[in-house]
């Protein structure tokens, strides 16, 4: 199934509900602002009705906007804009008419307007045009003009592009705020959904370095083991058999993507340097030197594998002195620093990552980038005694 099947169900669902809560915030907003104003400036309430006809009617249009831009969502973000400049335009062109139209034909203040002034007069006018001023003693003045619902039809054309121009800044102002909100969303979305990505690709390559080990250290065993056979040893290859079903037994029950403790990588390293001592009786040494408080630090499985046959094949196998295979650990500024150490070798020889299978220290280096990145370190050295030393550096994180 592709993917995006997936995947545009959620971004349809996470539009819509950003399109209905902003449209809905924005013109709740203005209408708290009208009725703020009509409570401290106005006497009268009867604009509310008008006022709030006007809000249902914006956010009508605003929805439209917001459906060019929804058709716009997979465009770049300057054609977005250009569309919601283009669609504000005849949405605030609509909105300023129908609140003209709305005033002319249910006129705002029904009611005759009463002003007092100084020494008694009174004003009063009303919405017919009729003015009548009284003064106390005096004959009532009265005059006609134009009324308000005559005076608006006048100056239709004036009105409507002055109240379009504020509506258009309204619209304008909404649609930036949802594209950007929109492009916030759509951004956070992509970097999710890129990094899951990233670490299923990263426990992939875990796994298939991880395989690896197995195949390498099996190729080797079984060679061992021949060679054993043949030799007639047959006590010494019962031993070897048992001792690698122990290994295996123990390893294949190992999560790869995931992480061991340093007791369980070594007690696993003793395994398999058990099959190596029926080889080897008398010339492989082992020393194990891990500080207590470290036995709980948290390490990919059998990452010191490949390291401990490198050891085994280039050093042990290639002389005929003692070889003595030191497997150490040490905490340096809150990294976990292990060191497999083989402190005899061949004249000359290189058992770095060009020797051997190809496998060995590479597989190890690459497991450490990928599973901690930059964090992970991973070197080599020859030793003047004609061995090496491998060290491995990753963040300590300890069980418990």
């Amino acid at each position: 199934m592709d993917m995006s099947q997936l995947i545009e169900p959620s971004v349809r669902r996470r539009d819509l509900t950003l399109g209905a809560v902003s449209i809905g915030g924005f013109w709740l907003f203005y209408f708290a602002t009208v009725l703020l104003r009509t409570a401290t400036v106005e006497s009268s309430f009867d604009s509310l009705g008008p006022h709030a006809l006007s809000c249902v009617f914006g956010a009508c249009l605003t929805g439209l906007i917001w459906l060019v831009l929804r058709r716009a969502a997979n465009e770049t973000m300057r054609v977005q804009v250009i569309a919601a400049a283009i669609a504000a335009l005849p949405a605030a062109a609509m909105l300023a008419t129908f609140n003209i139209g709305v005033f002319v034909y249910q006129p705002v203040g029904v009611k005759t307007i009463t002003e007092k002034g100084e020494n008694g007069i009174v004003m009063k006018r009303s919405p017919s045009g009729e003015f009548r001023i009284e003064r106390p003693g005096q004959p009532t003045v009265v005059f006609n003009m134009p009324s308000t619902r005559t005076i608006v039809r006048q100056r239709a054309a004036q009105l409507i592009t002055a109240e379009m121009v504020s509506w258009y800044f309204f619209f304008a102002a909404w649609a930036s705020f949802y594209i950007a909100m929109s492009a916030a969303a759509r951004m956070r979305s992509a970097e999710r959904r890129a990094a899951l990505a990233e670490r299923n690709a990263q426990a992939a390559q875990l796994r298939a370095l991880r395989y690896q080990v197995n195949p390498h250290f099996l190729f080797n065993t079984l060679n061992s083991l021949s060679s054993l056979v043949l030799a007639r040893r047959a006590d010494e290859a019962e031993t070897m058999i048992v001792n690698l079903s122990s290994f295996f037994r123990s390893s294949l029950t190992l999560d790869p993507g995931g992480d061991v403790t340093l007791a369980q990588e070594i007690e696993l390293q003793e395994l398999y340097l058990d099959i190596e001592k029926v080889r080897f009786p008398r010339r492989l040494k082992v020393r194990i030197a891990i500080p207590a408080d470290l036995a709980g630090a948290r390490v990919p499985p059998l990452i010191l594998q490949p390291l401990v046959e490198n050891a085994i094949k280039h050093g042990v196998a290639r002389t005929t002195e003692p070889v003595t295979l030191t497997i150490a650990a040490r905490e340096e500024d809150a990294r976990l620093v292990l060191t497999v150490e083989n402190d005899r070798g061949p004249s000359g020889a290189n058992t770095g990552a060009g020797n051997g299978t190809g496998v060995g220290l590479a597989n190890v280096c690459e497991r450490l980038v990928a599973r901690f990145g930059p964090a992970g370190e991973c070197e080599a050295e020859p030793l003047a005694t004609g061995g090496w030393r491998v060290t491995l550096a990753m963040p300590l994180e300890v069980d418990g």
